[in-house]
């Protein structure tokens, strides 16, 4: 369910017509609702709550806008970081510290440090060559970094290639038939405080079986540590969970994946942690856009819209779909190809689709495009970066400036050897 509805043959955010915004702020622009953000928070929330114990990171790379944090704060999630920026942008959320889990495979020596003198709460350590390192400065400092150890479970998660995290060949984790070892080795470290073990075998999936597998898997992991005398207190099952990009999509529901962990982990007596992104805010925005011009083709009209690839990468990185859907539907159809204005045939939304009939000057929108939308976002032919706005009943704010080229430009410098 979204906040993103027709009212009187016009679309909405919340109680705010989306033309309103796009007459004030310009387009392109990211609409997000913070009534969506809320619920798809809760919902997530209250279908983990009969596990006991459970810690929620919201997945900071989903969406990292300030707002879009706050929201999670105030919903009681923490945040699961993959960079310094992050790890900043989760700390001015007004996010605790403790509640912060520091995950990725490539962590540089001045990120370690960063996020041991902020105070996270755990660091999930990729490598054994990372949890030493890790270690050293810690025992510098003369105190011990809380650990969880990344395993990868070899699991085919069934989605695109390029998000898939847990399959032997990907660079993530260790492998877990030398877990037990390297878990053995690190808990040796003075400076290491090794607590669990974390995974994570990639996003937007649509079938609970992959995971089911994965923490199955994790489990026996779990059991053979603590026989050989390892303390485990926590484990990081990641996120993961698929949200529907088209209107046809079944998707497994926040209940039915608690009740799957529930049954898997019953028994392992630890703190369960949680990493959920993009099923909390990826039907909580919108990307508006307006018709440039409708082009006579071979084969199919050519939409050309002024968002493009820089704005919205899914579909030029992964052939990814977003509905399309104009602002003030007409009562006819077309079959047209949707595309953006930069000098790449990859700047394309989607081809021989059939639509609602839309002319130059029409707004729309792409739908589910609250997650890996405006965080991805590039300047690529010197287009700047798109503004984003949150919606809260009756008002918005803009949340994030556009950044216009010259903006761009004002940080570049040209050596004098050239003048």
């Amino acid at each position: 369910m979204d906040h993103f509805n027709l009212r009187d043959g016009e679309l909405y955010a919340e109680d705010v017509p989306l033309a309103r915004i796009a007459d004030e702020v310009g387009t392109p622009v990211y609409v997000y609702s913070r009534a969506t953000l809320e619920r798809h928070a809760r919902v997530f929330r209250e279908a983990l709550a009969p596990l006991g114990k459970v810690h929620l990171a919201f997945a900071v790379k989903a969406n990292p806008n300030l707002a879009v944090l706050k929201v999670m704060q105030r919903e009681g999630f923490g945040a699961d970081v993959v960079s310094g920026g992050e790890l900043a942008r989760a700390l001015a959320a007004g996010m605790p510290a403790e509640d912060i889990v520091f995950s990725g495979v490539g962590k540089q020596h001045w990120e370690l440090i960063r996020a041991l003198d902020a105070g996270i709460g755990q660091f999930n350590l990729e490598s054994e060559e990372e949890g030493e390192e890790l270690a050293d400065l810690d025992a510098a400092r003369g105190i011990a970094a809380p650990c969880a150890l990344r395993v990868n479970p070899d699991v085919d998660a069934g989605t695109h290639d390029k998000i898939s995290t847990g399959k032997a060949d990907n660079k993530f984790g260790v492998p877990i038939n030398r877990a037990q070892e390297i878990y053995a080795r690190l808990a040796a470290l003075p400076g290491l405080e090794m607590r669990g073990l974390a995974v994570h075998i990639g996003s937007q999936l649509s079938e609970l079986k992959p995971l089911e597998l994965a923490f199955e898997k994790l489990g026996a992991l779990l059991a053979n540590l603590r026989s050989a005398g390892q303390t485990v207190t926590h484990v990081d099952l990641g996120g993961g969970l698929g949200v529907p990009y088209k209107a046809s999509d079944v998707m497994p529901t926040p209940a039915e994946y608690g009740a799957m962990v529930a049954r898997v982990t019953r028994g392992w007596d630890v703190t369960l942690m949680f990493e959920p992104g993009r099923v909390i805010t990826g039907n909580a925005g919108v990307l508006l856009t307006r018709v440039v011009r409708v082009k006579k083709g071979l084969n199919h009209p050519f939409v050309i819209v002024d968002a493009a690839m820089n704005d919205l990468a899914r579909p030029a990185m992964y052939g990814a779909w977003h509905d399309f859907e104009p602002v003030r539907p007409s009562n006819r159809r077309m079959t047209a190809n949707i595309v953006g204005p930069i000098c790449e045939t990859g700047d394309t939304f989607a081809m021989g689709r059939d639509i609602q009939g839309v002319e130059a000057g029409d707004l729309a929108i792409f739908r589910t495009a609250g997650a890996y939308g405006a965080t991805m976002a590039s300047s690529y032919n010197s287009r700047g970066f798109v503004a984003e706005v949150m919606v809260d009943g009756d008002r918005y704010a803009v949340v994030a400036d556009r950044i216009e080229p010259a903006a761009i430009a004002d940080a570049e410098r040209v050596p004098d050897w050239l003048d």
